[in-house]
């Protein structure tokens, strides 16, 4: 825009606008250019100013158990770029961080300057891959923080997930949304208003322990039958064939095994249940389901759509609620981890020591 279209749109006064869009342009933030029209009129043509695409990078990181995933967004928002690496399970917080670090100079050509406000998202399974003290939060932010430069704003890797597939993703557009995660954790967020519900504690999103079948497995959580216990990764696998990947079962039900079938069936079905109680309960428009599980295909999401159509009805209920596979993929978390940095009030920002 030009600076009086600025002004017009902010209600500013010529003279504090044009000193701040000056402290802007002088700071290499915003850039001003003299748009070509073709045909020249008297007097100075207006400037344009812009986010100068060069600098103001949204940063996210995404630590998980064996990975780290980065994605930088464009201040304007037209670009994501990403990029992962992979560690052994035990690899201290160092290391990781280590990772993070030459991966992040790697995508953005340097060590990156993230951004007008120096933040940097970060995305964190809950428990978090590789214990802290007690304070985890602050002291995994506070090393992040003098390793990169930056602040730091921490969030949950599922929910962050939610928020990214909500911005960019298969429920672009749409303001409450549902999202579940099928991956070795069970998990999800709910999107409210455009924005994360967190929960009063920071902690909602935990649907991998909404209770499933009942008498069931025994969970991490303490309890007996939770979602987690069918519908992850770990459980779907142990439930086909021990020492089965994810490969070995995508192949099986290409191959038509009834065995392998029946066990994608079981946990499409127990976590359509689940889902079609949490949509009665929290009326979403869409219903987003991501994570590992996922790109097993149809074998699992037509049974598990099947079984959200035939649970979520109800007496008057609104038009039917689509049911959508996430389309970001691996990198989904890392995604909504950058998205904080547009919508800081997401999650709380822990300044670096």
């Amino acid at each position: 825009m030009t600076r009086g279209e600025l002004g017009a749109r902010c209600g500013l006064s010529r003279t504090t606008l044009y000193e701040a869009a000056g402290r802007l342009v002088d700071s290499g933030l915003v850039i001003a250019t003299v748009p070509d029209t073709g045909r020249r009129r008297p007097g100075r043509p207006a400037e344009k100013l812009a986010l100068n695409p060069a600098v103001g990078r949204l940063l996210g990181i995404d630590f998980g158990r064996r990975h780290v995933r980065l994605a930088a967004i464009t201040a304007a928002g037209d670009e994501i770029s990403t990029v992962g690496g992979t560690h052994s399970p035990a690899a201290p917080w160092s290391e990781r961080i280590a990772v993070a670090r030459r991966l992040a100079a790697g995508l953005t050509g340097t060590v990156p300057r993230l951004g007008p406000l120096g933040d940097v998202g970060v995305a964190v399974a809950d428990p978090a891959p590789v214990s802290l003290a007690a304070d985890g939060d602050r002291a995994l932010a506070d090393m992040l923080g003098r390793s990169l430069g930056a602040r730091v704003r921490l969030g949950n890797g599922p929910r962050l997930a939610a928020l990214a597939e909500t911005v960019w993703g298969a429920a672009k557009g749409l303001t409450d949304v549902l999202y579940l995660e099928l991956s070795d954790r069970v998990g999800g967020g709910l999107v409210t208003g455009g924005a994360l519900h967190r929960g009063a504690h920071g902690r909602s999103g935990g649907f991998g322990h909404i209770l499933a079948e009942a008498a069931g497995a025994p969970c991490s959580c303490g309890g007996r039958g939770c979602l987690q216990t069918v519908a992850s990764t770990t459980a779907v696998l142990d439930a086909y064939r021990a020492a089965a990947d994810l490969p070995q079962l995508a192949a099986a039900l290409s191959a038509g095994e009834e065995a392998a079938h029946a066990v994608v069936r079981r946990a499409a079905i127990h976590t359509g249940r689940v889902l079609a109680g949490l949509a009665k309960a929290l009326g979403p428009s869409m219903v987003v389901v991501g994570g590992e599980l996922v790109t097993l295909g149809p074998p699992l999401m037509k049974p598990l759509e099947n079984e959200v159509r035939a649970n979520a009805v109800t007496y008057r209920s609104p038009p039917e609620m689509p049911v959508r596979r996430a389309e970001l993929g691996d990198f989904a978390a890392a995604v909504g981890a950058a998205s904080l940095l547009q919508s800081p009030s997401d999650a709380a920002s822990i300044p670096s020591a």
